[in-house]
Order: C-alpha cells, then sequence, then structure tokens
C-alpha cells in the first residue's frame, strides 16, 4: 500500500545518497554527508510532528525515517516513542544544531516556524559547502540553494 510505497522512497533515496557519498570520501563525503545527515533528520522531525493526531502508528512512523542522519540510532527510536511536540523538542536538545532550530520557533505572527529555522540551517550548510575546495558537493549545494531562490 501507500505506506509501503512513502517508507522505501523516503528511507531507501536518502540511505543510497548518503552511501553512495560516504563511498566517494574524502572532502565529498565530508560536505555531503552533513548535509543529507541534516536533510534526513528534518524529515524525520518533521514526519513526526505531522504524524501527530493521524492514524499512523509509531511502528510505520519509525519505519518512514531516514537513519543516515546524527538521530540515528537513539535519536530516532526516541522521536518514535514521542507522543507531542514537546516530546520531540526534548529530543532535539541531545542535538546542539537542532536545540537552535527548536528555539525561538514559534506559531504566532511574526515568529519564525519550525520550518523557517531548518530552512535557515540548510542554506548555512549549502553556503558552508563553498569553503572548501576540490570535492562535487559544491554542485548539489549549488543547486539546492538556486531552489532556495524561487
Amino acid at each position: 500500500g501507500k505506506q509501503w510505497y512513502q517508507r522505501e522512497s523516503t528511507s531507501h533515496t536518502w540511505n543510497h545518497s548518503y552511501n553512495f557519498c560516504v563511498n566517494i570520501g574524502g572532502e565529498t563525503a565530508d560536505v555531503m554527508c552533513e548535509i543529507l545527515g541534516f536533510e534526513a533528520d528534518r524529515r524525520a522531525f518533521i514526519i513526526t510532528i505531522n504524524s501527530f493526531g493521524t492514524e499512523l502508528t509509531k511502528d510505520d512512523r519509525e519505519k518512514l525515517y531516514p537513519t543516515c542522519g546524527k538521530l540515528a540510532p537513539d535519536g530516532l527510536k526516541a522521536l518514535a516513542r514521542a507522543d507531542d511536540y514537546d516530546q520531540v523538542r526534548q529530543v532535539a536538545e541531545y542535538y546542539s544544531e537542532y536545540k537552535q532550530c527548536f528555539e525561538g520557533a514559534g506559531t504566532n505572527p511574526g515568529e519564525k516556524t519550525l520550518e523557517d529555522k531548518f530552512f535557515e540551517y540548510e542554506v548555512r550548510l549549502n553556503v558552508n559547502a563553498f569553503m572548501q575546495q576540490f570535492h562535487f558537493g559544491v554542485f548539489y549545494s549549488f543547486l539546492k540553494l538556486k531552489e532556495q531562490e524561487c
């Protein structure tokens, strides 16, 4: 059914891309693994938050998580057990980069949302890719930054 498709397309794609970059090695692996790991973790946070109040079980939710980010394995297990936004935020507290994204995120007019904070962090990672030389990650980052212009 649909859940199988989502699980395979989400987890498999991220994990495959991450492993590909690991196998390339060098600066490409350093740059790309950090970016892809963040994207995988962001996806896990968003899947968790968006699943609250739906029919998706905790087990099914966990199967949707990519496993190539910094959250793997302990953070993903904690997210899988989360019952509300505060519990998700508590998981983020253990990871400094994600703690910063959750701090100050709100839903009131004029406040930055969690998505806004994740977006800003992603842009920083992609901009930082240009600070290193001789790797393929710069092409990926260029395309991601061009996407953000729209």
